[in-house]
């Protein structure tokens, strides 16, 4: 179990680094960000930018946390991931119940998805993810693991991360494409010509 519970906390470590990098990589990312609260409506306008550092800030804090070599520490990083997950979930379920097309900005200023139910699953399945391998990880240490286990935990746990941080960007793979309009097809050769 030590090696599923390493695993997840790579998985949801990975996501809220990506998502704390994102949002602040540059003032352009973090004023995207910043903007796409207050499309959402939830936040009074005076507090938006308070609220959007205080969103990265604990997204940073989570990450640290999940790199600390002591079981309790992790432990609380998980917990504080699991309850930022659901604050999101809820936040994002009150902006699509109200029919606020708002862009999910939640890794940055790149992407221009509009939030929807995907975004609300995808941060209650995080969080019950982040619930579960918070239990189980204070319970006793059952014996040391294995470098090689542990390497493959990380492994998978960055990868999945990597492909939830870059869930808008695979949807967008599978959606059809709009037709292209080519030079031909705007101006149509005439017969004669």
């Amino acid at each position: 179990m030590q090696y599923l519970e390493f695993g997840i906390r790579c998985l949801i470590g990975t996501v809220f680094l990506a998502a704390a990098v994102g949002k602040a990589a540059s003032g352009r990312s973090f004023a995207a960000f910043t903007s796409s609260l207050g499309d959402l409506g939830l936040v009074p306008l005076w507090a938006v930018r308070p609220v959007a550092v205080a969103v990265v800030a604990g997204e940073g804090l989570v990450c640290l946390l999940l790199a600390a070599p002591w079981a309790r520490l992790p432990a609380l990083g998980l917990a504080g991931a699991a309850a930022l997950l659901l604050a999101f979930a809820v936040a994002i379920a009150c902006a699509v119940a109200r029919g606020t097309h708002a862009v999910c900005r939640c890794f940055g200023g790149a992407s221009t998805s509009p939030l929807g139910v995907r975004h609300i699953v995808r941060n209650v399945l995080l969080a019950g993810l982040a619930l579960a391998a918070a239990g189980t990880m204070l319970r006793p240490d059952i014996g040391p693991a294995q470098p090689a286990g542990l390497l493959v935990a990380a492994l998978g746990g960055l990868l999945v991360g990597g492909c939830v941080a870059a869930l808008d960007t695979i949807v967008g793979l599978f959606r059809p494409m709009s037709p292209v309009r080519t030079a031909r097809s705007r101006h149509p050769v005439r017969p004669g010509r």
